[in-house]
């Protein structure tokens, strides 16, 4: 069994849990609060040299980390990994761009607008080029979904987890959806796909480790 050390209010942690919930994996969670260092213990860094979350345990002493591989990981072989090359490739496309575009700024947002106290006063330096790009990003996104219910194929892949995370988060990070429709309706399919869930919850399958 999949072991998940993973944050609960983490949107790269929530990726690989709504792919194990999508998919019906059974795996086991293990709590780790970066916000208390916890990432950062000699215990983890052995895991992990990186220091971060989320990170798969594959089989005992193999690891996985970097949300986007682990959803790359966990997608071959299913409904959730194009089968055609050109959609598998723009399928990493996209999920290429949610690194580089959108985790960097909306991510960022979240992290010290939702999760740190005083974060908008540590930061408020940075906010006005996170929220530029942020919606330069969003907007990439509107008008890519316009026309489209999913992001590759016309149906729902590991792109649409990869961005979901995130994305729907964008409200608790200063951003106004109300002008992207297309995100919107996107999000609400998403959220209506068999095995969803929400960021609070946990899988149906899960075999908690602590």
């Amino acid at each position: 069994m999949f072991t998940l050390y993973s944050m609960q209010r983490s949107g790269n942690s929530y990726k690989v849990r709504l792919a194990l919930a999508r998919l019906r994996i059974p795996y086991s969670l293990v709590e780790v609060d970066i916000l208390q260092g916890e990432s950062r213990t000699p215990e983890f860094l052995a895991r992990n040299p990186n220091g971060q979350i989320p990170l798969l345990e594959v089989e005992p002493g193999r690891y996985l980390a970097e949300s986007n591989a682990i959803l790359w990981y966990l997608a071959g072989g299913t409904p959730l990994a194009p089968d055609d090359r050109v959609d598998r490739a723009e399928a990493l496309q996209w999920m290429f761009f949610e690194q580089h575009s959108l985790e960097p700024n909306i991510g960022a947002a979240f992290f010290w607008l939702a999760l740190i106290k005083g974060g908008r006063d540590l930061q408020r330096h940075s906010l006005e080029d996170w929220t530029e790009e942020g919606e330069r990003a969003l907007a990439v996104m509107e008008k890519h979904l316009t026309g489209r219910r999913f992001f590759v194929a016309e149906r729902y892949t590991v792109a649409d987890i990869a961005l979901y995370a995130y994305t729907h988060l964008a409200h608790e990070a200063d951003f106004d959806l109300k002008t992207f429709p297309a995100i919107r309706a996107w999000l609400a399919r998403v959220a209506a796909e068999p095995g969803h869930v929400a960021m609070d919850e946990t899988a149906p399958l899960l075999a908690a480790a602590q």
